[in-house]
């Protein structure tokens, strides 16, 4: 009888357990509806994602500015599982992060990724959500997504293999990993083609392959890293390079683009009648070590625009033959030690005509040519932009006809418009009009 009395009155008991439970704010917290949070922004916006590609992990703070501890029910996605983002709340991982805790000036970590799954469109789409927090703000979510096309190596390989032939002209590439143009294979890269590259990718063209680049003044062809939010948009070394292999034929570059790599073209030792590399009306910018690293090579160039690298702008050793006309080479370099020269510990165009083999020993090889006219090298190394490093027993030939360079016969300041923001015009006073990168505009 006893025992159905202790039911009967816990039954009676549990709905105001149960009112009491949710009609009162917890202890020690105020009501969240009533708490006015600050972000650290109010929307997150990925600039470019590639289908099938998981973007970089961005960054948004919640504060709570007041005097009050708040107890935040729910932090989820206002599209819930259908949204191309994921969240991570404080290390929370789940759909819904329930029971957030923001201490009285305190703050929280949200975590944002987007994923976005490939459609049939050739050009950019949108897509958004927002994080919806339970006291009734938002903070907005976008993304531009891009169809692309990947290449990576198969398992058991070290290089992916392009299939030169099929090359789609309408989508943007991603180079995951190292990739290779065949023997006798030609890749033909055309006005406004784009060739994204993942941190470490590399592109060869093989003994007997051929880069053909053809972009124009307005669709130049683009290499660039795959990682473009913010600071990383100039960020150096951020893939490897073009590596044109020794006895690779007519490679020819025009109008292009080529950012943000760890040296912009590597160009390996001539060995044919034909010039290893022709390039011209192309910008190289944003370089770890050097922007054109030639070993022996042969390269005639003209109209190039080259700053922003963190050796040379131009480093040609083990000799070889170079022409270069109406070439700017700017090194303004501004990252890493800002100590004497801008921390950089060479001058922006090194010529040689040597090299040391594995063994330490010194191997000469000829400098036949090396010619600049109508250039301008200028830089912030304080003892000249221009360093002659010959030894005794090899040609080396090299000649400065028209050519402004610091430390040389013809020293003067350019007159750049602003150095310090990667403008390369020239002012109208520059006693450099008509020589130098001659800009499309």
């Amino acid at each position: 009888m006893k025992r159905l009395l202790y039911i009967v009155i816990a039954l009676a008991v549990l709905p105001v357990v149960a009112w009491t439970g949710v009609s009162c704010q917890r202890e020690g917290y105020v009501d969240e509806s009533k708490v006015e949070l600050e972000f650290s922004a109010d929307t997150l916006t990925f600039d470019t994602v590639f289908t099938s590609y998981s973007t970089p992990t961005r960054l948004v703070k919640i504060y709570n500015r007041t005097t009050h501890n708040v107890l935040l029910s729910s932090i989820t996605l206002a599209e819930g599982r259908s949204s191309r983002f994921r969240l991570n709340v404080d290390g929370d991982t789940s759909m819904v992060a329930r029971n957030v805790e923001i201490m009285a000036g305190d703050s929280i970590f949200i975590y944002v990724q987007a994923h976005i799954n490939p459609n049939d469109q050739t050009e950019p789409f949108i897509i958004a959500d927002a994080i919806r927090i339970s006291n009734g703000q938002r903070i907005v979510l976008t993304a531009w997504g891009r169809n692309a096309v990947y290449h990576r190596h198969k398992p058991g390989s070290w290089v992916h293999v392009i299939d030169c032939e099929g090359w789609d002209h309408s989508r943007p590439h991603v180079f995951i990993d190292t990739v290779a143009v065949d023997s006798a294979a030609t890749l033909h890269l055309v006005a406004g083609d784009e060739v994204y590259f993942a941190p470490g990718a590399l592109l060869l063209v093989y003994t007997g392959g051929t880069l053909d680049v053809r972009g124009s003044a307005d669709r130049p062809v683009l290499f660039t890293s795959l990682r473009h939010d913010g600071w990383y948009d100039y960020l150096p070394g951020q893939w490897a390079g073009i590596w044109l292999y020794a006895g690779s034929v007519d490679n020819f570059v025009d109008h292009a683009l080529v950012e943000n790599a760890t040296y912009a073209f590597l160009v390996d030792t001539n060995v044919g009648p034909r010039p290893t590399l022709q390039i011209s009306n192309t910008i190289i910018r944003n370089i770890a070590f050097a922007g054109l690293f030639a070993q022996g090579a042969r390269i005639e160039a003209n109209n190039l625009l080259l700053y922003q690298c963190g050796t040379a702008t131009l480093y040609a050793r083990c000799g070889g033959d170079y022409a270069f006309d109406h070439c700017t080479f700017a090194n303004y370099w501004s990252y890493g030690s800002q100590g004497v020269d801008g921390g950089r510990q060479f001058p922006g165009v090194i010529l040689q005509n040597w090299y040391l083999s594995a063994t330490g020993d010194t191997i000469r090889r000829d400098m036949r040519r090396a010619n600049f006219s109508d250039c301008i090298i200028y830089g912030t190394f304080s003892s000249g932009e221009v360093l002659l490093d010959p030894v005794n027993g090899a040609m080396f030939n090299t000649a400065f006809e028209h050519s402004l360079v610091k430390g040389g016969e013809w020293d003067e300041d350019p007159m750049f418009v602003d150095p310090s923001e990667n403008d390369y015009h020239l002012q109208d006073e520059s006693p450099a009009i008509g020589i130098g990168y001659q800009f499309d505009d």
